[in-house]
């Protein structure tokens, strides 16, 4: 993933006066409920779509028993058909291409529109992509809008510290923790040094006080957070590591980090293929999403549900329940899902990191059946090498997996951070024979490279 300064403000910029400070903070309080209320109601439009269209739709139709074999065939083709509408006609291109990573790049407010509607018609209906991407261009969209609209002549460094507490508010809603957020961000985006608290703090602020809110709000309208927001995982309490546990751990760090790239290139491959002729194609690639996850059901007693969707909601129930789960179970989910998740990459809009976290997690269940090899360790190194391979982004990867395996204790982080490094290392030598520009870290994932591939595209604003 490349970094993007877009989020920091000027190099040379200074820490402002403590009044000016608290003026900035108290704009952030205000950013940061904005943006969490409106992640909270994109996230819960998601949460429902899914359900209704899944799940009641099917019931309403006269199917008592569930939806039949064939049903996820026309629905994920819709949303293909639904997300190459708004790829060429609407400003911003959808988003980021998820091949390329998780863009930290500021969205004007002109583009979430399309952003927000690409990702329903992508998480919604059930593609194997996650919500972590259009939220942060909600967040940042939202921020930029309040500022302008509060005062039209705010210096850009104002608006690009909000758009960043934006963000954070948004992708702490997801997580449950706003430190997850604020490792992720401040890691994508480079900010260090002098910069660092003048995003830092009312980019904390703005996430604390905005979920805050949103827990207000679900507790006064019923609707709860926990049906998609990601906590802790319940995993057997952890003692220490032995040397066992560090020889499988790099043993699986290194076979995750091979199928992550193998998966990310597959993306990047498929990308320029589908726009050539998007209204097509990318029906198309929702169409084989939909094909591999019923081709899983037929080879398996799991439903088709384990390869769609982002694997958000299947990632509790694959840990709490791992006995559920036979080896050839768990080898034939790693294969499909990661096809169908390297098709989506390519393909639609949303975030490439549940499904790194789900399919690391799916390896390390598997993993903790080799001799030795306990599974709360096997889990989180297996989340851990995934969200790195991806991301590339090593400290967010020790951070996502140590916090989301924290209930079993802290004895697993030696190895969770040894498992990131050898799978980093691992993703940079395997990639550079597969793809340089993965290699390097490049990833346009900007409008700029869908014009080039799309050459029939409108002429829209860059990002």
């Amino acid at each position: 993933m490349a970094a993007d300064a877009s989020h920091a403000p000027a190099a040379g910029a200074e820490a402002p006066q403590p009044k000016a400070m608290g003026a900035i903070l108290a704009l952030a309080a205000v950013v940061g409920t904005i943006v969490s209320l409106a992640a909270w109601v994109f996230l819960e439009l998601i949460h429902q779509l899914q359900v209704g269209v899944f799940d009641g739709l099917p019931k309403d139709l006269g199917y008592a028993h569930g939806a039949p074999w064939w049903w996820s065939l026309p629905i994920c083709a819709a949303a293909g058909l639904i997300v190459a509408i708004v790829i060429m006609r609407l400003p911003g291109f959808g988003g980021h291409v998820p091949a390329y990573g998780l863009a930290a790049s500021a969205t004007q407010p002109v583009e979430v529109p399309g952003v927000l509607l690409a990702a329903i018609a992508t998480v919604g209906l059930g593609v194997v992509l996650g919500p972590e991407a259009p939220l942060l261009a909600l967040g940042s969209g939202l921020a930029i809008l309040a500022v302008r609209l509060a005062r039209r002549d705010a210096p850009p460094e104002l608006v690009t510290v909000m758009a960043a507490a934006g963000s954070f508010a948004a992708m702490s809603f997801l997580f449950e923790a706003p430190i997850i957020a604020a490792v992720i961000l401040i890691e994508a985006s480079g900010i260090g040094g002098k910069q660092l608290p003048l995003v830092l703090l009312p980019g904390l602020l703005a996430s604390g006080i905005g979920s805050l809110v949103s827990i207000g709000m679900g507790s006064f309208t019923g609707l709860s957070t926990s049906a998609y927001a990601i906590g802790t995982l319940s995993l057997p309490a952890f003692g220490r590591p032995t040397f066992v546990d560090f020889g499988w751990t790099i043993a699986l760090a290194i076979a995750v980090a091979a199928g992550c790239v193998a998966i990310v290139v597959l993306g990047r491959r498929i990308h320029p293929v589908v726009m050539r002729r998007p209204f097509v194609l990318i029906p198309v690639a929702g169409a084989v999403v939909s094909g591999l996850a019923i081709a899983f059901e037929q080879m398996t007693d799991k439903g088709v549900e384990q390869v769609l969707f982002s694997g958000q909601d299947a990632l509790g129930p694959l840990t709490d329940n791992p006995g559920a789960w036979s080896v050839g179970a768990l080898g034939a989910l790693l294969v499909v899902k990661g096809l169908a998740w390297g098709v989506s990459l390519g393909s639609f809009r949303g975030g490439p990191t549940f499904p790194a976290m789900f399919l690391g997690a799916a390896a390390g269940v598997m993993a903790s059946h080799l001799p030795g090899f306990d599974i709360t360790a096997a889990v989180a190194v297996g989340m851990g090498a995934a969200v790195v391979a991806v991301l590339r982004l090593p400290l967010s990867a020790v951070v996502l997996a140590s916090l989301l395996t924290s209930k079993s204790g802290l004895a697993d982080t030696p190895l969770i951070i040894v498992g990131v490094v050898v799978a980093y290392l691992a993703t940079a030598a395997l990639s550079a024979r597969l793809d340089p520009a993965y290699s390097a870290g490049e990833g346009p994932g900007a409008p700029a490279a869908e014009a080039t591939a799309a050459p029939a595209a409108p002429a829209l604003a860059p990002r």
